[in-house]
């Protein structure tokens, strides 16, 4: 994976470096080999600061570590990243799985040994009896059945996680959603517009402006 580092008013030192470097190392085994990554490293005054960001085929990653020091920062930023990433890869794997085709099975049709010719068969009369009236081959449809229905339970969140206490940008939002590893937000911008943020199944994130 190709990894771009950018330093704001700090020093980037060789083992941070290399701590990087075996971060996206494990990161893309998730996203593949072909995903790009930026690492930005910067201080706000005692806070050490790392953001990670992660460009895949189908999707964007961005975590944010503070900590004392820069390596506890990206750190705490690696494995939120690499946490994201595997959600991801479970989420796409579960939406690649489907059902089993119904199955259906013909029954061969049943096989009659000849008898031999004889004499035309008659009643008690003396007169010809009728002839037996042969039943027709027919084949059989076996469908097979789920034994149990799937039946997707709705998912509840408390409104203190899902609402934003304070007005953000949308790039906060994103931003903020990222770092909580949240599917939903809803958040007004400063302008003092209601918005809601939430994630759909192929890992995109999707704003829904609400009048």
């Amino acid at each position: 994976m190709e990894v771009e580092f950018t330093a704001r008013q700090v020093r980037i030192s060789k083992a941070l470096r290399t701590q990087a470097e075996e971060g996206m190392e494990r990161i893309a085994r998730h996203v593949g080999r072909t995903a790009r990554a930026s690492i930005t490293f910067g201080a706000q005054r005692h806070v050490q600061i790392a953001e990670v960001t992660i460009q895949a085929r189908l999707q964007t990653i961005a975590a944010t570590g503070k900590a004392d020091t820069l390596d506890a920062a990206l750190r705490q930023a690696l494995a939120h990243a690499e946490l994201q990433a595997r959600r991801h890869r479970d989420r796409r794997m579960e939406s690649k799985r489907l059902p089993k085709e119904e199955k259906v099975l013909t029954a061969p049709p049943v096989a009659r040994p000849k008898s031999r010719a004889a004499q035309p068969a008659v009643d008690e009369n003396g007169k010809p009896a009728r002839p037996a009236v042969s039943k027709a081959r027919t084949t059989i449809a076996v469908h097979s059945f789920p034994a149990r229905t799937a039946v997707v339970e709705p998912h509840i969140l408390k409104s203190g996680e899902a609402i934003a206490l304070k007005p953000m940008t949308i790039e906060e939002a994103v931003k903020d959603a990222e770092f909580r590893d949240r599917d939903l937000l809803i958040f007004r911008d400063p302008a003092g517009d209601t918005y809601v943020l939430h994630r759909r199944r192929d890992g995109q994130m999707e704003l829904v402006e609400i009048p």
